[in-house]
């Protein structure tokens, strides 16, 4: 069977499939004194609050279940405008914000709709892997510009008018980031936005870690600089809805029949009953609830950062929001006399029973040196954690 060139260029995502290795593992051990703790991915501990649970419940007995529009019920669009209304103070109307299956399906139309054949995204380097794909799957070429801990492991608005050419497009960012969880400051990506608009290029923003902000001085949603940012947002992170699948996308207003057309053709819709259940997202009890959850994401994070630095795992920047942190595992390997993180990553799920994700999926600017911990697991598991790696380095195997 001959498989597409597009699928081939696809390289596997590497999070899988240590995920996978710590899964094998994980059954062995799992009736042991050290069953495994997952550090690797990126899915919060925290399932849907109440209020959510029953309207998906409701609009399962109420048999509201068929088909919506492509775009989405118009009540969860409007719920999602009221939103940024509230908490960003900014204006972004109902009629700009298209529904989506999880924000991967938002990225999909997205690239759909704006990349051409041959054409270039610029992409910081680290970033989430997925996303130079969606490039990719559109026929286009991510370009990925290295950066450093000095730009927060963010494009600057210099880099990006340094790395454009006559064949980029534009650029995809992601502010938090996975995996650093650092943001772009809101002058440098008005910076950066004006360089693209200039050049006639497309700005498009992953925000869906944007609810998980610890620090105000970041935690801004680009939509406040002009109706021609294209941003990706979802109801997995901080509305703690990973399986239920569901995004959404706010495009500029001529470019909602576009992606109507494309969700039409690509998705019908999103989930009914999902649509159903985020509706109750926004009611004020479970806005309290996920605020409370956000601070314990920040109480994770200003724990476990002084320890991994504390163990000789240095974290380079603070993240500013989302649950990760981004790791130079160097020191460390070396001591226990290993090379780089994939390896490093291998060694802790074995001795450590700590599954933790290797840099590699990440680029290629040094990311060969960094892991990445997810801090979306339990207090108790970070704890434990911790524990586990300091008596691992403590005794290194020679």
């Amino acid at each position: 069977m001959r498989i597409s060139a597009r699928a081939q260029r696809i390289e596997p995502f590497y999070v899988m499939e240590v995920a996978k290795a710590a899964g094998v593992l994980a059954r062995e051990v799992a009736h042991t004194d050290r069953p495994m703790i997952f550090l690797n991915i990126g899915e919060p501990d925290f399932t849907a609050p109440p209020l959510v649970q029953e309207a998906a419940a409701r609009a399962v007995r109420a048999g509201a279940t068929q088909y919506t529009q492509a775009t989405g019920l118009e009540l969860l669009r409007e719920r999602i405008s009221g939103w940024y209304a509230q908490r960003f103070g900014v204006d972004v109307p109902a009629r700009r914000i298209v529904v989506t299956a999880g924000a991967s399906a938002a990225l999909q139309l997205a690239c759909l709709a704006l990349i051409e054949s041959g054409d270039e995204i610029l992409l910081p380097d680290p970033s989430y892997p997925c996303n130079r794909h969606f490039v990719s799957a559109a026929d286009g070429k991510a370009v990925l510009v290295p950066t450093t801990a000095e730009e927060r492991f963010q494009l600057t608005a210099a880099k990006v008018e340094a790395a454009w050419t006559d064949k980029t497009r534009g650029v995809l960012l992601a502010s938090p980031s996975n995996p650093t969880g650092t943001s772009i400051a809101p002058d440098e990506l008005r910076r950066i936005h004006e360089v693209v608009a200039q050049r006639g290029g497309i700005t498009l923003i992953d925000e869906i870690y944007l609810g998980l902000s610890h620090d105000d001085a970041f935690g801004q949603t680009a939509l406040a600089i002009d109706d021609n940012i294209i941003s990706i947002n979802s109801f997995s992170k901080y509305f703690n809805m990973t399986g239920w699948r569901l995004g959404w996308l706010v495009v500029p207003e001529a470019l909602v029949p576009v992606v109507e057309r494309l969700a039409q053709n690509l998705f019908i819709c999103a989930s009914t009953v999902s649509q159903h259940a985020a509706l109750a997202c926004f009611e004020a009890e479970s806005i309290a609830e996920y605020e409370r959850r956000r601070a314990e994401f920040k109480a994770r994070r200003d724990w476990f950062i002084p320890q991994l630095n504390a163990l000789g795992l240095h974290v380079p920047v603070v993240p500013d929001g989302a649950f990760y942190a981004w790791a130079d595992c160097t020191a460390v390997a070396q001591k226990l006399g290993i090379s780089g993180s994939w390896d490093f990553a291998f060694e802790t799920m074995k001795r450590a029973h700590v599954a933790v994700t290797p840099g590699r999926d990440f680029g290629t600017a040094e990311t060969a040196r960094f892991v990445r911990f997810s801090t979306a697991s339990s207090m108790a598991h970070l704890q434990e954690s911790v524990e586990r790696l300091r008596a691992m380095i403590a005794n290194p195997v020679r």
